[in-house]
């Protein structure tokens, strides 16, 4: 039996951001990635999570000096039960321990993938969501608070993994209930998969078929930046350049006001489509003339600087095989709800999944009372010379 120490436990709640880090032969990041959770999360943000980092390393040496660094910095954390250290002394399970077969780094991905599911294994309890984290991260201000707006706007929808950075392993939330299968299939395949193409797996078996990749909408929210090193080099994130917003047709069943017309909501420029006291039920179809390969789509709702008249309940849906009579599409997907009036997200970030749209549309999931105002719905699609 595996047994682990802890510097402190007593957090029951929202969000266990998870961290599994490893000796390196080039120096750690992991008290530079603590010390920026800490410092980009408000004292009401920190009421809702807690930071759970598991050492990984036989040698006793590293693992007090690493224990002695996070006692002595955060102090104030740990006596708070917001910061719990754990590690494991008993040689790595499946004959994992004897890995001089393998390549320096074929040997850490291995390693990862233990170390992640011990640290799982131990986070299954402590909270409702679990974010998986990388021990050589930045976080930039107010992430927690983006993740818990899009938990909310999520909590009556399906979803297995859902994924804030477009980032292999970085970004990812899980459901607690699901961290035991998770475990359970990283041990199973440790030696044959590397790390993220487990996550997509496991993310299949379990009936979701495409990633939900949030895009940030601000620099303010987003999640991470990645520090590089020698098997885990830097991630970038995705350069998607500005919107080309394809040809289209837009329609609507919600009261038009005045001369504004629904075309006005997809139109780059300030105009946008506003209306009053939309109902449960009510749409804005946005027809492509031609199916595109879409990569990204924003949706913006509400004033831009007061953020008023936004849709309260929405989301986002994708369509497919376009029908002319009613005009729009016969196949929707979700691509997912609106978190404080706006969605902005990847549509296919795998290449397997690229399918050609040919309708986005808006629906609105229950009655308001008020204006609103549909500022604008912005589309990435891909390069043409990418298609050949």
């Amino acid at each position: 039996m595996r047994k682990f120490k802890m510097l402190n436990i007593n957090f029951v709640g929202l969000l266990t951001l998870g961290i599994a880090s490893l000796q390196r032969p080039r120096g750690s990041y992991l008290l530079d990635t603590l010390q920026s959770m800490f410092q980009a999360s408000s004292e009401s943000e920190l009421e809702y999570i807690v930071v759970l980092v598991y050492l990984s390393g036989p040698d006793p040496e590293w693992l007090g000096k690493t224990a002695a660094n996070i006692s002595g910095l955060f102090t104030t954390q740990i006596g708070a039960g917001k910061l719990l250290v754990i590690h494991s002394g008993s040689p790595l399970p499946g004959g994992l321990s004897d890995i001089n077969h393998l390549s320096p780094c074929e040997a850490l991905y291995s390693r990862q993938k233990v170390d992640h599911a011990l640290l799982m294994n131990f986070a299954s309890n402590l909270s409702d969501y679990f974010l998986l984290l990388e021990d050589h991260i930045h976080c930039t201000p107010k992430f927690v608070g983006a993740i818990s707006l899009a938990l909310s706007a999520w909590k009556e929808l399906p979803w297995v993994i859902l994924e804030f950075a477009h980032l292999s392993i970085s970004g990812n939330v899980f459901h607690t209930s699901d961290l035991s299968r998770l475990t359970a299939f990283f041990l199973l395949f440790q030696k044959d998969t590397l790390t993220h193409l487990l996550l997509s797996e496991f993310r299949l078996l379990l009936a979701q078929n495409v990633p939900f990749t949030s895009v940030p909408l601000s620099s303010t929210t987003r999640l991470i930046i990645l520090f590089g090193d020698i098997c885990f080099p830097v991630e970038k994130d995705r350069v998607f350049g500005e919107p080309d917003n394809p040809a289209a047709t837009v329609l609507t069943d919600m009261v038009s006001v005045l001369t504004v017309i629904p075309q006005y909501a997809y139109t780059l420029n300030e105009e946008g489509y506003s209306t009053l006291d939309p109902l449960k039920g009510n749409y804005l179809t946005v027809i492509l003339d031609r199916p595109q390969r879409v990569t990204r789509i924003a949706v913006l709702t509400g004033s831009d600087k007061e953020g008023r008249y936004q849709l309260q309940q929405g989301q986002v849906e994708l369509g497919y095989d376009p029908q002319e009579d009613p005009k729009g599409c016969t196949r929707y997907a979700l691509l997912g709800p609106l978190v404080g009036g706006n969605l902005d997200q990847i549509v296919f970030s795998e290449k397997e999944s690229v399918e050609e749209l040919s309708c986005i549309r808006l629906l609105v999931l229950a009655s308001q009372e008020s204006w609103l105002l549909i500022r604008q719905i912005k589309v990435w699609t891909e390069p043409e010379e990418e298609e050949k």
